[in-house]
């Protein structure tokens, strides 16, 4: 199995500054009257086992994604990662985040435990090898978690890896165990 680069201090620096997004900026989801009494999101612990790479291989160029609203979109889809976790492979539908970069949304064995069961994103780097790099240590819940007047994009049919993925923001609101 193939394993990506872990960066623990860019991994935590990154949560920090979305931490102060979510408190300090005008576009942050969570609304104003909760602000002043967020301390911050509740994460894992940062792991180099949740770092993957993984084949980017041609799929699909629009993906009928549905929405925690309870409609269906169609997204423009960049391909399909292919990475092995626990022993199996996944396709997951890589989405374009239409500001040049791409995402996966994608589900696991924690939601509704110990993160939301919607799901959550994580963004997908692309190299020049074809490879795409997936850091689940980076995955956030979607703004649907903070305030349920966003209508997020859930999982796509396939996005669900049967193991958990540990990694990432924890559910909202909540304190670290």
């Amino acid at each position: 199995m193939k394993r990506g680069r872990f960066d623990r201090s860019a991994i935590l620096a990154a949560r920090a500054e979305r931490d102060r997004f979510l408190v300090e900026h005008y576009a942050s989801p969570i609304p104003e009257e909760h602000r002043a009494g967020f301390a911050g999101a509740a994460y894992y612990e940062p792991d180099e086992r949740f770092v993957f790479v993984g084949s980017l291989l041609d799929g699909p160029t629009k993906v009928a994604v549905p929405s925690s609203a309870g409609t269906v979109r169609n997204y423009q889809s960049i391909g399909i990662a292919r990475i092995t976790v626990e022993g199996q492979s996944y396709d997951l539908t890589v989405l374009d985040d239409g500001d040049g970069g791409a995402f996966l949304a994608f589900g696991d064995a924690t939601n509704g435990r110990t993160t939301y069961s919607g799901g959550r994103y994580v963004g997908v780097e692309l190299d020049a090898r074809g490879d795409a790099i997936v850091d689940f240590n980076r995955a956030a819940n979607p703004y649907c978690v903070y305030d349920e007047e966003y209508s997020c994009p859930l999982p796509p049919p396939g996005n669900i890896i049967a193991a958990p993925i540990e990694a990432g923001e924890r559910m909202y609101p909540t304190t670290a165990a």
